[in-house]
Order: structure tokens, then sequence, then C-alpha cells
């Protein structure tokens, strides 16, 4: 089974694409960004210039970072494809969740909405069956991810999930606690 070093080189962000998300959230994703280049990782997104995404994105090019977009053909415009740094346009959002899967090391979830959740979802199933034990960390800002977290403990309840799933991913509560995290994820936990 793969497994992640102890410092990530490559981190995929998982975050939302609106315009319209609170500006606090659109200031996380701007640090973040600023984090991982200062921190000498690459960041892996979804292509995008808007929302969160084109703000971690921006943040991360303009501090010197490394950044790897994926974009599907068809979000092209949607999406706003962010070309000041390397993207890959693929057929769909198959590969595009595959490619940023396979060119990660570690995973940061920021808010979003039902894509990330979408995205988050696929990628804790594939934790849950054993095809990676690559580091996940949720950025709970103001407790963003509490509902979710609550749902996961309702399945768990219900017996339809082991409760040794909590150990699948590290929440924090501010966007300087994502670094140490990432690099030592029991010390966060």
């Amino acid at each position: 089974m793969p497994t992640a070093s102890r410092r990530p080189d490559s981190v995929c962000v998982y975050c939302g694409s609106s315009n319209q998300a609170d500006p606090r959230y659109l200031a996380a994703a701007d640090q973040f960004g600023k984090d991982l280049a200062d921190n000498g990782m690459r960041l892996v997104y979804g292509g995008g210039g808007v929302g969160l995404m084109g703000a971690v994105a921006r943040a991360a090019h303009a501090a010197g970072g490394r950044v790897l977009g994926i974009m599907p053909e068809f979000l092209r415009s949607r999406e706003i494809l962010y070309d000041e740094v390397e993207t890959i346009v693929v057929p769909n959002m198959h590969e595009r969740k595959m490619i940023m899967f396979q060119e990660s090391d570690a995973f940061v979830v920021l808010p979003g909405g039902i894509g990330t959740l979408e995205e988050i979802v696929e990628l804790l199933s594939w934790r849950r069956l054993d095809l990676h034990r690559k580091p996940i960390v949720f950025a709970n800002l103001d407790g963003f991810w509490n509902p979710l977290f609550e749902l996961f403990d309702h399945t768990i309840g219900a017996k339809l999930t082991p409760a040794d799933f909590r150990e699948a991913w590290v929440s924090v509560d501010s966007i300087d606690a994502i670094m140490p995290a990432l690099t030592e994820p029991k010390a966060a936990a």
C-alpha cells in the first residue's frame, strides 16, 4: 500500500470554487497558498481561478511556489482556468481526481461545497478500503466541517462504518495548524 513520507512534497487542496465564499475563507485559502510555497511544497489543485481554489493557487504562485492544476475540459469556462501555472486539461472528472490523487503525497480540505464533498468522500472511502495511507487534514475553520463529522459519527453509531474510521483524517481549527498536521500528523490529532 502506498504511504506518504513524513514531509509531503506535493499537497492536494480540495476547496470551494465559488466567488461568493465568505471573505474569511478566501483569506484563509490565500494564507495557505503562501504557506505551501514558503515550505517548498507543490500545490496540486483543480486548476480553476475562482473561489478558494483560485485564491490558494494565486497565492502559492505569487509566493514563488510550484503549482499544478488539473482541469476537465468542460469546466474550463465555469471554473475559469488559471493559466499562469502548469495545468493539465483532462477529458472528465474521473481523470481529474485520479491525477490529483497520483500527484499528491497529502490532502488538505478547506471549506467547500458539493464538489469538495464528493472529492473528499471518495478519498476517505479509498482510505477506508486501505487503498492509501496519505495524510488528510481538514481545515475546520469556524467549525465548518462539524456537520460532516457528525454524519460520520452517525454512520459509526449505526454500525455501518467502523469506529477506527475517525483515524482516517486530522482536523485542525486554523490555517497555522495545517503545516504541523501535515509534517507531524500524530502531534495534531
